[in-house]
C-alpha cells in the first residue's frame, strides 16, 4: 500500500489542511514530519471550522491514527491545549501518537526567539517568536531537550544546565536580560511528563510495522517548499525541511517506500513574512486577493502577502519534491477577473530567466514576465468535476499544470471538505 507524501509547493498557506483531510478518510496513519507551531491548517467539516496548529489534520477522522513525528518540534503547552479544545468539541484525541524523540520547545526557546528578532531590527527574519528556531538550533548543537527526557528527571537537569550554560551569558550579556534558572525550566517542564505519557511511544517502529501490514501513511509537511532551509529563499526560511526528503528523516521511513508526493498549490500566491516575493501585489488586486481568500495566517494572525501565481517556483518545487501530482486549492477566489495574469519567468538584469536561479541576490532583483489567460464570473463552488468549471477555469487549470510540470489531479473549489474536484484518486 503507498505511503504518501503531502506538502506546500510554495511559501506555506496553500491548503494542505484541506487536501490532508479530504484524503484522511482513506488513510490509515497522518504524520506531521517537521515544523511546529508556527505553522497552521485550517480544516472546515460541515459548519465546523477546525483551526490546527501542531495537531495532524488527521485527527480529526475518527479512522485515522495521527502521528507526531521526530522531526517535529513540540510546545507541549500549546499541544495539551489544542488537545484540550478539540475534546470540548467531541473530537476523539486518544488515538494521538507522538514520537519520544521529537524535540521540546523550552521557554528558554521562545524567550531566545523573540529577544534575537527584536535586537536584529530591520534585518529580522520575521519569525513567529514561538522559539522554533532556536529549538532546532538546539537540536543540531547537540543541546536540545526529547521528549524522552521528561522520563528522566537526571538526564532532563542534565540537559537543561548545558544549555542555558550559554544562553544565560547571551541573554545577560548581550540581550541586558534576566538569567533563567534551570530548576525553573525543570520544574515546569515535569509538570508536562503524565500529561504527555499516554500518547508518547516508538513512531519510527510503529510507521515501518504500517507500512509493512500494507497500512496507508500519509507524511503531512508545514509550512512550503520555499521555506525549507535547504532549498528555500534562505535565509528568510523556516528551521527544517518541508520538502519531501525531509518525510523520510522527520518520520524514520526509508525513501524507497515513498510512492507518490503530492504538491498542494494555491491558484495564485501568498507568503507570510519577510523575504523575495517576485509576483507580490500592493494594488488593489492584491487587496481583493487577501480579502476574498481570507488571506490571514491561521496560527500568526498577520495578513499574508498576497500576488499571482508564480509557474516559476511551481516547476522548482517539482524538481526539488520529485511531486508526482498536484492539489490545486482556492481556484473560486480567482473568479470574477476578466484577466488573469500568470508569471511564467523572470527578468534579471535584463535577460529571461525561466528556471529560480540559485543566487539569493538574483531572485530578489527578479521581475516577473506574465502572460495573460482569460478568466471568468460563474460561480464554480458547486462544481462536482472538471468538465463542471467554465471554459476559461478549465483553461487556466491546464495552462497551471503544463507549466508546472506534473498532473493537477484535484481542484479546490471552496474551503469545505466536500468543495473539491478530484480528477485523480490519490490512492
Amino acid at each position: 500500500m503507498p505511503a504518501l507524501v503531502l506538502l506546500g509547493a510554495q511559501w506555506g498557506d496553500e491548503g494542505k489542511g484541506k487536501a490532508t483531510d479530504l484524503l484522511g478518510g482513506s488513510v490509515d496513519y497522518v504524520v506531521r514530519y517537521q515544523g511546529g507551531n508556527n505553522a497552521g491548517h485550517t480544516v472546515v467539516v460541515g459548519d465546523q471550522k477546525y483551526a490546527l496548529h501542531l495537531l495532524p489534520s488527521g485527527i480529526l477522522t475518527p479512522e485515522c491514527t495521527p502521528v507526531i513525528g521526530n522531526g517535529v518540534v513540540v510546545d507541549p503547552s500549546v499541544l495539551l491545549s489544542e488537545l484540550s479544545g478539540l475534546n470540548e468539541r467531541g473530537v476523539d484525541t486518544s488515538k494521538l501518537l507522538i514520537s519520544g524523540n521529537a524535540h521540546i520547545i523550552t521557554p528558554y526557546n521562545v524567550t531566545v526567539d523573540k529577544v534575537t528578532e527584536r535586537f536584529l531590527g530591520k534585518r529580522k527574519i520575521g519569525t513567529t517568536g514561538r522559539g522554533i528556531g532556536p529549538t532546532y538550533a538546539d537540536k543540531i548543537n547537540r543541546v536540545g531537550i526529547r521528549v524522552q527526557d521528561l522520563y528522566d528527571e537526571s538526564i532532563l537537569t542534565q540537559k537543561v544546565e548545558a544549555a542555558l550554560d550559554v544562553k544565560n551569558q547571551l541573554l545577560t550579556k548581550l540581550y541586558n536580560r534576566r538569567a533563567i534558572a534551570v530548576d525553573q525550566v525543570v520544574e515546569e517542564l515535569l509538570v508536562y511528563a503524565d500529561k504527555l505519557a499516554p500518547y508518547v511511544t516508538d513512531t519510527i517502529l510503529v510507521l515501518n510495522q504500517a507500512l509493512e501490514n500494507d497500512k496507508v501513511v500519509l507524511f503531512e509537511g508545514g509550512q512550503g517548499t520555499l521555506l525549507d532551509i535547504d532549498h528555500g529563499t534562505y535565509p528568510f526560511v523556516t528551521s527544517s525541511n518541508p520538502t519531501a526528503g525531509g518525510a523520510c528523516t522527520g518520520a524514520g521511513v526509508g525513501p524507497t517506500k515513498i510512492s507518490r508526493v503530492i504538491g498542494i498549490l494555491k491558484a495564485y500566491t501568498t507568503r507570510v513574512g519577510a523575504g523575495p516575493f517576485p509576483t507580490e501585489l500592493f494594488d488593489e488586486d492584491g487587496e481583493a486577493l487577501r480579502r476574498i481568500g481570507r488571506e490571514r495566517g491561521v496560527t500568526t494572525g498577520r495578513d499574508r502577502r498576497c500576488g499571482w501565481f508564480d509557474a516559476v517556483i511551481a516547476r522548482y518545487a517539482t524538481r526539488v519534491n520529485g511531486l508526482t501530482d498536484f492539489f490545486l486549492t482556492k481556484l473560486d477566489v480567482l473568479t470574477g477577473w476578466e484577466q488573469i495574469p500568470v508569471c511564467v519567468a523572470y527578468e534579471i538584469d535584463g535577460k529571461r530567466v525561466e528556471e529560480l536561479p540559485y543566487s539569493q541576490s538574483d531572485f530578489h532583483h527578479a521581475k516577473p514576465v506574465y502572460e495573460t489567460l482569460p478568466g471568468w464570473s460563474e460561480d464554480i463552488t458547486k462544481a462536482k468535476s472538471f468538465s463542471d468549471l467554465p471554459k476559461n477555469a478549465q483553461n487556466y487549470v491546464k495552462a497551471l499544470e503544463d507549466m508546472s510540470g506534473a498532473p493537477i489531479s484535484a481542484i479546490g473549489v471552496g474551503p469545505g471538505r466536500d468543495e473539491t474536484i478530484e480528477i485523480n484518486s490519490f490512492i
